[in-house]
């Protein structure tokens, strides 16, 4: 074990080294406990360096300054351990990598991004050859597309487009009463699922309740209920509840017109009084009281095979206000409706032609 003096670090200063003062035990027999990497301080041969140097009649301008990234000889290379070389390699690649990355950059700052802005008659003139279904990747382009969207002259054209005496229309979806901007664009989207080949197949292959309703309707408030007898073919009457939800906005919505407010003339074209409404319809084979609901949320809803397995069973559970971060109600809370035994259950989305709007817009 080295004693105790010997353990202490050696202290060099350059002004004060001089070649008398340098051992043959400095390089050969140096202690690991003195110096831990087990070689001489850079600090001593730099000084060593210098010395003979400036013996051999060298002017101090060209001797080697204390530098970590000088470039040494390839005889000085020797008292340099192989870890060493490979950090200084390192480095110098890391460095070289971000000069060419920050070089890069200032080029692509530099480079001006120009394009084409055409006028908006330009894309008001492409609209007209738009297929319904390609109406919202066409609006998505940038934002006079967008805004030729919100224009009553696109919706009109669309309308007209489509339009044939042949096809069965509402009273209030067709020409005579359509010539309005009052809630136009809606109109004009229910007419089209009465016109439109492609999306009158879409809602007669669609089954009645899709799978995620539940999750589609969960704290969904209920906006209006009623109930009607429905008779038919059956020797008993249907009794047909329906209950109008209003769903809740999605968190995020992924498109880039995010934020953007449509024009001040053109409010009215774009007014939708069910927008993000849906109407959940039960038809029951026989009349079942229900307490009154409306004003509520809905924060349960099951749909399960009913006691004489041949029906459905209908559950549903409304509270005051919603239940955040994925709770589950508790079952001594709330108003809790069950519907058995259940004949149908279908759900019904505003621009469904079975939807119930309202003709004073």
């Amino acid at each position: 074990m080295p004693r105790k003096r010997d353990r202490k670090r050696l202290k060099f200063r350059a002004d004060d080294l001089s070649a008398h003062r340098v051992t043959v035990a400095d390089y050969a027999n140096s202690d690991p406990a003195v110096v831990k990497s087990g070689r001489v301080k850079k600090a001593v041969a730099n000084a060593v360096r210098k010395e003979v140097k400036v013996l051999c009649g060298l002017e101090a301008s060209q001797v080697a300054t204390d530098d970590g990234f000088s470039i040494l000889s390839e005889n000085e290379q020797q008292y340099e351990s192989s870890d060493e070389v490979k950090d200084m390699e390192n480095l110098n690649g890391i460095s070289s990598y971000r000069k060419k990355k920050s070089k890069k950059h200032k080029e692509n700052d530099t480079t001006d991004i120009t394009g084409e802005d055409y006028p908006i008659d330009i894309w008001l003139l492409l609209a007209s050859y738009l297929r319904p279904e390609d109406i919202v990747t066409f609006a998505l382009i940038c934002k006079k597309t967008w805004t030729v969207t919100c224009t009553a002259v696109f919706w009109m054209r669309l309308y007209k487009r489509h339009y044939h005496k042949s096809c069965y229309l509402p009273v209030t979806l067709l020409p005579a009463y359509i010539y309005r901007l009052r809630a136009l664009r809606a109109c004009v989207i229910r007419s089209l699922y009465h016109m439109y080949e492609p999306f009158c197949s879409r809602v007669a292959k669609n089954p009645s309740l899709p799978e995620s309703t539940p999750n589609t309707l969960l704290n969904s408030k209920c906006l209006l209920f009623w109930c009607k007898k429905v008779t038919g073919t059956r020797p008993d009457p249907l009794w047909e509840f329906n209950f109008k939800f209003k769903k809740q906005p999605p968190k995020q919505k992924n498109h880039c017109l995010l934020g953007l407010q449509p024009p001040a003339e053109y409010r009215d074209v774009l007014f939708n009084p069910d927008h993000e409404c849906c109407l959940l319809q039960i038809t029951t084979l026989n009349f079942i009281f229900i307490p009154v609901v409306m004003g509520m949320t809905l924060t349960y809803l099951t749909m399960n095979v009913s006691t004489d397995m041949r029906h459905h069973r209908v559950r549903l559970v409304f509270h005051d206000c919603p239940l955040l971060n994925g709770k589950k109600p508790r079952g001594d809370q709330g108003v809790q409706i069950v519907l058995d035994p259940v004949h149908s259950v279908h759900l019904i989305d505003w621009w469904h032609p079975k939807y119930p709007f309202s003709t004073k817009v």
